[in-house]
Parts: C-alpha cells; structure tokens; sequence
C-alpha cells in the first residue's frame, strides 16, 4: 500500500514525517518521488496540483487534509473515488478557541480598550451589557459550528445557529434553509460564519445578508466573523457596509485571494481584524492519525468516515 501525499502551500515534511511514523512498513511519497502509480491506494492532499491525482489506476480513497473540501473539488480531473473530510478533535477544538476569542474581544469592546491604553486614557464603559444579553448567531452547525455554539452558550450568550439542512444542536435555537435566513440573521448581533464552501454558500457574506442583521442589539451595531472560506464573503460589500456604517466590525480569518494582498484595504481599515488563516490550523500529529485510522478501518473491512456528497461538494 502506498499513500501519496500531494500538499502544496503547507509544507509537506512534518506531513511525510509524520505519516511514515504511524504506517510503518508501508511506502509515504510525495509527488516528486518516483514510484509505481499502480501502487498508490490513497491519497493525502491540501490544494494539490490539478490533474495530480489522474493515472492512478488503484485510488481507493482521498482524504483532505483539512476541514474543508473545495481545494480538491477545484481540480477538473478528480478522479471518481470517494472524497473523505476531517472531523477531528484537535481542528474542533482549535476553531472553538478562535471563535469564543474573537467574540468576546468584541462583545468585551478590547479593541476600544486597547487604544485606551496607547493613549493612556483610563475609563470604563458603564454600559457594558452581560454575554446573555448578545445574541450570537453561527452559520455552519456542522461539527465545528455545534461545539463552538455550545461553548458560547456555556459562556451566557444567546446563542442561536442556521444551516442549509435541519440540524438540532440541544439548547440552540435551530434555523434552516433560505426561508429561515431572514429570522436567524434579524436576531444575531453578531455573526460567526462557519459555513463550508460550495456552489450554494460562495459569496453568501454580501451586502444584502450583511443589512439583515439584527440593528437593535446592545453593541451598538452588528458585527462578522468568518472563519469559514474566504470565497463565502464578498470583501468589497464588507467594506462597503463598514464605511456606512451598516456594520460595527469584522475580524476575518479567511479571504478571496490568500495570502491577503499587500494591497487589500483589509489590511489596515480600522474596524477590521485580520487574522492568518488560523482558527482552525491542521497539525500533522493530530490530523495525520485521524487519516491513518480510516485506513486501518477500511482495509479491514469497515467503512470511510465523513465521505463528501460530490453533488453538494460537502
């Protein structure tokens, strides 16, 4: 059995290293080894080159090696074999941790705070309302949207999530579908995309969505966070709703092109935070095990976890 790992942008090394540590006795290359394409069994990819994966007679299985799918379905010559995601609880976790930072840094007003300290100005904010006073909404209740929901809720928010399909998460009020939107996004104060990228969602963070949020909350105007995929958001109609004020603030971690342009007025608009396409980091010792026990399972006789629907491309 031979797993290729096909990584670009990332770097491959700790991916090999790892790899060949938990499958000992089995062959870990990288497209610039040579090997016998009729031995290769799986595939390990993260925004491999396109057509990378043809001429592999034998593929059983490609797994990506992050949360999300769309880098392997923007390659035209992906072979019919099924597609696996992760669901790990590290990259859980990990996204968890960024989305509860982020909304307490608004709802805390830190920013305010932290130019207070620069100009060494010392005064409160009277009106600061409790966590259960702020309606957060997620869009996602996939894995990461549950737990982060959950985790908000723990922490006093009103929390409440949407999602293309019905979902129920215990204690969240459940949206679903187009027709819902409307009702989720009128009540959120702030929200939290964490939505996979498909046909359906890309560009789903536009003006018009952005307008719908909720105008009475007691932050003193509505506020994003994606940490999804950079192609669900429209950067221009979120610049555009900051300068006229039809939203407070953004802090994004996901961007249309990435790295994000030297040129993007992202980077130093005042009301937007930028983070590197961290929230949810993929760490070879965590993600590479989730891989390698799909595969043990498969190979003896068990089924494929988290297989993609190549129709929903999710």
């Amino acid at each position: 059995m031979t797993l290729l790992v096909d990584i670009t942008v990332w770097d491959p090394v700790p991916w090999v290293t790892r790899f060949r540590e938990l499958l000992p006795g089995r062959s870990v290359l990288t497209p610039r080894d040579t090997f016998d394409p009729a031995a290769v069994r799986y595939a390990a990819v993260w925004k491999h080159k396109a057509g990378g994966l043809q001429g592999l007679p034998n593929l059983a299985a490609i797994f990506s090696l992050g949360a999300g799918v769309d880098h392997v379905f923007a390659d035209p010559d992906l072979p019919a074999v099924p597609i696996a995601r992760v669901v790990d609880a590290d990259l859980r976790d990990r996204m968890s941790e960024w989305v509860v930072l982020h909304v307490l840094v608004h709802h805390r007003a830190q920013h305010m705070y932290d130019w207070q300290q620069q100009q060494k100005i010392w005064e409160d904010d009277p009106n600061q309302p409790l966590a259960r006073d702020v309606r957060v909404g997620l869009m996602g209740l996939g894995v990461m949207g549950a737990d982060a929901a959950r985790k908000l809720k723990a922490i006093g928010f009103d929390v409440a999530g949407w999602s293309r399909a019905a979902r129920s998460v215990p204690g969240i009020e459940c949206f679903a579908g187009r027709a819902e939107l409307p009702a989720f996004l009128t009540r959120t104060d702030i929200l939290v995309c964490l939505l996979p990228l498909t046909p359906e969602t890309r560009g789903i963070i536009d003006a018009a969505l952005i307008r719908q949020l909720a105008r009475d909350g007691r932050l003193g105007g509505p506020i994003l966070l994606n940490a999804g995929r950079g192609g669900l958001q429209v950067e221009r109609d979120i610049l555009a709703c900051l300068d006229e004020g039809t939203l407070k603030a953004a802090t994004l971690d996901v961007f249309e092109a990435e790295p994000l342009p030297q040129a993007s007025p992202l980077w130093h608009h005042p009301r937007v935070t930028v983070t590197p396409h961290n929230a949810g980091i993929s760490e070879p010792r965590s993600v590479a095990a989730y891989v390698v026990r799909q595969i043990e399972a498969f190979e003896q006789g068990g089924q494929i976890e988290n297989i993609v629907d190549p129709r929903r491309q999710y």
